[in-house]
This record gives structure tokens, C-alpha cells and sequence, in this order.
């Protein structure tokens, strides 16, 4: 596979996944997950999603395993 081939379908990929991640934000609320990590203090905030992302991860583990096959 060709450099702009693989770049065409990582954007492709990237589109999907973005168009799925703002309408599954309505049902799922990844990003405020049990296990997230948010500290604020006064006029700062630091926040470490965590659980998002073992389990974003974990499902693009899972699919990389399926294609490859």
C-alpha cells in the first residue's frame, strides 16, 4: 500500500470515528467515565480520562485483531 493510499484511509478512518464519537456522545458519555481523572482548583482544571482511554483502546484492539484476519 502507497504512503497517500494509507493517508486517504486513515482520513477516512479519522472522519468515522469523529462523526461516531459526536453522535455517541449523546447516548454513551465517554469522557466522563467512572475512573476519569478530574482535579479543579480555582481557576484550573486538570483532567486525565483514563477509563476512556483502557477502553478505547481496548476496542480498537479488538478491531485491529478482526481486519487483520
Amino acid at each position: 500500500m502507497t504512503i497517500p493510499k494509507m493517508l486517504v484511509t486513515a482520513g477516512i478512518v479519522l472522519i468515522i470515528a469523529g462523526v461516531i464519537w459526536q453522535v455517541g456522545g449523546r447516548f454513551l458519555s465517554l469522557g466522563r467515565l467512572p475512573g476519569d481523572i478530574i482535579i479543579e482548583r480555582g481557576n484550573s482544571t486538570f483532567y486525565f480520562p483514563l477509563m476512556t482511554s483502557i477502553i478505547i483502546s481496548i476496542v480498537l484492539s479488538l478491531l485491529f485483531m478482526f481486519f487483520r484476519r
